[in-house]
């Protein structure tokens, strides 16, 4: 496997954690960010918590994984209203 750009701020390389999507420049997995989202972390705790992320690299993650919800339900042939 390769290194894989994805957007402007995130990568996913074999050679930093294992494989895994990170934010670029970090060792920071995008999945631990959005799991402290999902735990009701702001954005702001999060930026103090790792000082190497910025907000448009957060916010893209956040584009980002609601337009993978959206695409997998649309697939799915279910209605996705939006908030």
């Amino acid at each position: 496997m390769t290194r894989t750009e994805i957007g402007v701020y995130l990568i996913i390389d074999p050679g930093i954690c294992h494989g895994q999507m990170t934010f670029k420049g970090t060792r920071i997995p995008v999945d631990t960010v959005l799991a402290y989202l999902g735990k009701g972390y702001s954005v702001e705790q999060i930026l103090r918590s790792w000082p190497e992320l910025t907000r448009p690299a957060v916010e893209e993650v956040i584009a980002l994984a609601a337009e993978s919800l959206q695409k997998r339900y649309l697939a799915q042939g279910l209605a996705f209203a939006a908030a």
